[in-house]
Formats: C-alpha cells, structure tokens, sequence
C-alpha cells in the first residue's frame, strides 16, 4: 500500500484518509510544526509521497529533507501560489483576465499610494500579497481611508523580521459572485458559490470566504468559466488548485488561488473526483 504524507490534520485530513484508503493509499499525519525535532533523528517514519508541501517553510524545509518524498503540490507550487502579485502578474501576461491591480512594496512615499489610489476607481481592496482566508483585507472608500490602513501597514512592515512587505491596491467589483472551483491534473473537478448569509450582508460584510461565515454550495459552472478555472491552473502549472473566480454581468475575473485547497464533502466535487486524485498521487509517487 502507497502511504501519504499529510503536512496537515484539518478537515482535508480526515476527509482523505477513507475514501484514498479504500484504493490503496494509507493517509498519515505528518507534524512538522509547533514541536521539537531532532535533526539527526527525525521523528518520521518512511512514506512515498507527500500531499501538499507544509505549511511552514522552515519546518517544511526540515520535513522535506527527512522524507525525501515528491510532493503533489511541491515548495516552488505552493511559492508560486502564495505571491497574489505573482499570480495576478503571470495571468495577466498569458491574457487571462484579473481584476485591475497595483503592488505597493512598502516604503513608499505617500502621494505614490495616492497615485496607485487614483488609478482605481473607488472603493478600493487593500490586501496583504502573501495570507489567506481574507485575513488582513480591508476596502477604502476615499483616500484618507486608504492611508489610515496603510499606517497600520506601515507599522508592521518596519519590523526587521517582517518578511513580505508588499501590499496591493484592488478594484473592487460590486455585486460580483464568488466562486472557488477545484482544478485537478488540469481538469475541472467542481465549484461552489460561496456566500454571505442575509443578515451579514445587511450588517455591511462583504467578503465570501467561508472562514468569515460564508456559505459555500455546489454549482454546475457554466463551460467558459470552467475553461478560466483549468487555464489558470495550466499558466501556473500547479497540480491541485483552488482558483477563486469573481463572475459580474460582464466579465469574470480570477481573484487569487490557492495551492493549499480543503477538500470539502465529496458531494461537491464531480464523479470520480477521489479515483482522479488517486491516480495522481500514484504518478507523482512514481516521478
């Protein structure tokens, strides 16, 4: 039997470990953060292949070099991911459509943040380039508002051992529906619409992510949106793919992505998603 190393014990976990069990692939917990490990003797017992790089990178480092297993979603895939800058950039240049975005690599002089604020209309998103689940993200409606989050910023990207100090400025598309579709191997595998309950809407939220209290249902994606989602994951060359879609009466956009997607109830996924993630495991095993 192929076992799995799995970098996390969350909801992906636990889902995996029957379904890729019942075809052959035992599933196991690898912890590599929030412990001590011995260097010379890691505390790990022999796998074949690894699910998705940890999620700490100098702990991941450690893991990677005492396994010395390919991962499905390798160190270089989930980098790649991570940098939203990165992505939106790549994308941009294979004229796959993204919303209207600008950079900002703190320090910076406050009338340039005045300027990347006037290219947009407002409100504008303001987002940190590198965290996920909506953390950090704020909209400004005016420029003083604007510049009252990017003193925060600012505060935090002064510390030396800050790592990212970039940030980047939004269009916001009003109205937009917001989609995560799963993209396997290249192929679509399913989506859901993820959205605020009525009263979080009435209460002036405004971001989708399930984390926030959103709700995420099964949808059947229209063709074209399914082809954005797969040539997004093919641009990136990244296995197994969250791409997040904002969809207006106008246009579709590809919001960020996520190479650390949780596998959700297998009711939202298409026939034959587990078989499909199967195989790939045994051929990323093989490689």
């Amino acid at each position: 039997m192929l076992r799995l190393a799995v970098a996390t014990n969350a909801e992906t976990y636990e889902r995996m470990r029957g379904p890729l069990g019942d075809r052959d692939i035992a599933v196991d917990h690898v912890r590599s953060r929030e412990r001590t490990v011995s260097l010379t003797d890691p505390p790990w017992d022999d796998f074949d292949v690894g699910f998705v790089y940890p999620p700490r990178l100098m702990e991941g480092g450690v893991a990677d070099a005492a396994l010395a297993v390919p991962w499905v979603n390798d160190r270089e895939a989930i980098l790649r991911s991570r940098n939203k800058a990165g992505v939106l950039t790549r994308l941009a240049r294979a004229d796959v459509p993204v919303p209207e975005t600008v950079m900002v690599s703190n320090p910076v002089d406050e009338s340039e943040v005045a300027a990347a604020f006037d290219r947009l209309d407002p409100p504008v998103v303001v987002k940190p380039n590198s965290t996920t689940r909506g953390v950090g993200v704020a909209k400004a409606h005016d420029l003083d508002s604007l510049l009252g989050v990017v003193d925060y910023l600012d505060l935090v990207h002064d510390f030396q051992a800050t790592g990212d100090k970039s940030f980047l400025l939004q269009e916001y598309l009003p109205g937009a529906t917001d989609y995560r579709v799963m993209v396997l191997d290249g192929e679509y595998v399913g989506a859901v619409e993820r959205r605020l309950p009525g009263d979080a809407l009435a209460a002036g939220q405004w971001k989708h992510n399930v984390h926030r209290g959103a709700e995420a249902n099964r949808v059947d994606l229209d063709p074209e949106l399914r082809d954005l989602a797969e040539r997004t994951a093919e641009v990136l060359d990244i296995p197994f793919l969250g791409v997040d879609l904002l969809v207006t009466d106008d246009r579709a956009v590809v919001n960020e992505t996520n190479a650390r997607p949780t596998i959700d109830d297998a009711a939202k996924y298409a026939d034959g998603f587990w078989d499909d993630l199967a195989d790939l495991i045994r051929r990323t095993a093989e490689a």
